[in-house]
């Protein structure tokens, strides 16, 4: 039997050490794909992912295509037992879901990101940065503290709105550190710095932004197969040009993810469709759960999980 799935991909910070090393030792098309985007990248992506160095996989422009390929792998296993109503993509993920849709090959998509992380990673080189995670405060609260904090080329903003009380911010570090006392001030459970290499999805990602953009406009996209619900405007996306418009946009943009799960819950149209997550790690469909009332979710990023999910659609 086919699923209907809302096809959830994770994005940067779900990679670890040994993921997708089972997929590819029981998966021909998941051990095939590893092999092509190693040849692809010019270097063994697959080796990095399996052994590590952890420091070396978690340096931005190699956790993006071991992210992508790890749920594009688990894709090219699953694909034909599921009906996809909407694909999403959390930053990263939105490229993953691309790929599964047909938009991009998957080696060009692994190429791509390993260059969206490289200009991630000079843009914040060039001007420090920072992001802090808002935990227990809803969003409106957050949002008006990155506008108080903000002032004099200094700024912060809501850059991932994950839940509708677990909100991202992102920006200077004096601006950051600003809003974080703000948000305790107003009553956040918790403010959690977090381990990044620079501001994502704010104004200070702006010349990654113009150099992703010169990148993507070499890039073939094709119409994809099935609605992808673009991060920063939470509108599905059903053809190449606005894909690729979207994408140019969403590094400065914020991460609407509230938006986007209500979006799809509404597509999704009744309670039977499974938000499918696929890649490392479970962290979207924790979200959804708090996003979706009643959702149903599955996550899939072990060889054991898609055997047990391929047994029960057969």
């Amino acid at each position: 039997m086919v699923t209907r799935v809302v096809l959830l991909c994770p994005g940067q910070g779900a990679q670890r050490v040994g993921m997708g090393r089972d997929l590819a030792e029981r998966f021909e098309p998941a051990h095939d794909l590893f092999a092509a985007v190693d040849d692809a990248l010019g270097f063994k992506l697959s080796t990095l992912m399996w052994e590590g160095p952890e420091a070396e996989l978690t340096l931005t422009h190699n956790a993006q295509p071991a992210i992508l390929t790890h749920s594009l792998a688990v894709w090219l296993v699953i694909a034909d037992a599921v009906d996809v109503v909407a694909g999403a993509g959390h930053s990263l993920g939105e490229y993953s879901a691309y790929g599964a849709a047909g938009s991009l090959r998957p080696v060009d998509a692994a190429r791509l990101v390993r260059r969206r992380g490289e200009l991630m990673l000079d843009a914040g080189r060039a001007r420090s940065g920072t992001m802090a995670a808002v935990l227990g405060l809803d969003t409106a609260a957050v949002e008006a503290a990155c506008a108080e904090s903000s002032r004099d080329q200094v700024v912060a903003v809501a850059a991932n709105i994950n839940t509708p009380d677990q909100t991202v911010v992102s920006g200077d570090p004096a601006a950051v550190e600003e809003v974080a006392e703000r948000c305790r001030a107003a009553g956040a459970k918790r403010v959690i710095p977090l381990n990044v290499s620079g501001a994502f999805h704010s104004p200070l990602m702006q010349p990654a932004e113009d150099g992703l953009r010169t990148v993507l406009g070499h890039v073939e996209f094709a119409r994809p197969a099935f609605p992808i619900i673009a991060n920063a405007t939470a509108e599905p996306i059903v053809d190449a040009d606005a894909a690729k418009r979207r994408l140019g946009e969403q590094l400065t943009a914020p991460v609407r993810w509230v938006a986007s799960m209500e979006r799809a819950a509404v597509m999704a149209g009744d309670a039977s469709a499974v938000f499918l997550e696929i890649g490392p790690g479970k962290v979207l469909s924790g979200l959804v759960s708090r996003i979706v009332r009643g959702a149903s979710t599955v996550a899939l990023g072990t060889a054991d999980d898609v055997t047990s999910f391929l047994e029960r659609a057969a």
